[in-house]
């Protein structure tokens, strides 16, 4: 006989099942300051001895509808990777070495197949950051989400030393905005690019836009991209940062910068890669909407010293990462993008 629970849309079999699979990705990401077993009611984690008066950053995100685009397209290994990174990113704006990090799954019904893929590029991501995954929740709640539907989120957990946090208080006017390279729309602004590419254009997601030199899934899932590797060996020389999420560049940049400090950014300082272009075209979207929506290219901002930049620039280049000066700091208030 079929259990009553079962037949309400939540499968315990499939869910232990699932738990067996994904324990050896939790076990991967292990580190010297692991502690307790994977699969306990709570994630334990040693803080780091060589970290003088440590601080623990924290911060919570997901991935918004992105991952309608995975489900569309079938590809549900590397939305976990991009929850990480993304969150990595958010630490690192306050200075913070990752730690840990703990991972959420809500679904309609259990895919054994598709939770151990979430999990293992959410595993990639904390491997990727030499940090642990301590643990997370997969919860079944068919009366709440479509058949074949999830949402992931994370918490990631990170440290500094006291004196070394970076609040945003030494930028001065003067000081200089460097781009940092982004991947593609990383993870925001997928309502608008979703509305605008399956429901006015009604293109598939499969589909092949030479404009983009590719499949508009692979257009879309593009890992977000990281920036610890392109700024941890020099985040002393480094005054504030900002990550480029929803709000685009003015809605970021305007939040490290102390009172009496504005910033002027040049939008043809960098090339917007083709796919900001063509969902500009398409939806006939103004460049003032593109610049709070999405990051239009620029995924992490350095503000620092003229005399700074040239380590900044070496560093990311050491890690693969293109960089632009796009502006600077000005007396005032407010972040003005000007063309």
């Amino acid at each position: 006989m079929t259990d009553r629970y079962q037949q309400a849309g939540v499968d315990l079999d499939a869910a232990d099942a699932a738990k067996r699979r994904i324990i050896s990705s939790i076990g991967s990401t292990r580190t010297d300051l692991a502690r307790g077993l994977p699969g306990a009611f709570g994630g334990m984690l040693r803080v780091p001895a060589d970290v003088a008066d440590p601080v623990l950053v924290m911060s919570t995100d997901g991935v918004g509808t992105k991952v309608l685009v995975a489900i569309a397209a079938g590809v549900h290994d590397t939305i976990g990777e991009d929850l990480v990174n993304h969150c990595v990113n958010d630490i690192l704006v306050h200075g913070a070495r990752p730690l840990a990090f703990l991972d959420y799954i809500a679904t309609a019904e259990m895919s054994v197949e598709t939770v151990s893929l979430l999990v293992e590029g959410v595993a990639r991501g904390c491997r990727n950051h030499a940090m642990t995954l301590v643990g997370g929740e997969t919860a079944q709640l068919p009366d709440l989400y479509h058949a074949g539907h999830y949402d992931l989120a994370g918490t990631i957990v990170g440290v500094v030393p006291e004196l070394q946090a970076i609040h945003g208080d030494r930028v001065r006017p003067g000081d200089v905005l460097l781009g940092y390279a982004a991947t593609g729309l990383h993870t925001n602004g997928y309502t608008l690019a979703r509305r605008i590419l399956f429901d006015d254009l009604k293109l598939d997601v499969h589909a092949h836009v030479s404009e983009l030199g590719g499949t508009l899934g692979e257009a879309l899932l593009t890992v977000h991209r990281s920036y610890w590797a392109a700024l941890a060996p020099v985040l002393e020389r480094v005054h504030a940062l900002a990550h480029v999420t929803g709000g685009g560049i003015p809605g970021n940049l305007a939040r490290p910068l102390p009172t009496g400090c504005g910033a002027v950014v040049r939008a043809g300082a960098w090339p917007v890669p083709p796919v900001f272009a063509y969902l500009q075209q398409a939806g006939r979207v103004t460049p003032d909407e593109m610049d709070r929506v999405f990051n239009m290219g620029v995924g992490m901002i350095a503000v620092a010293t003229k005399d700074a930049v040239s380590a900044l620039q070496d560093s990311a280049a050491a890690a693969g990462v293109e960089t632009w000066v796009i502006g600077e700091v000005v007396a005032g208030d407010g972040v003005k993008v000007v063309r």
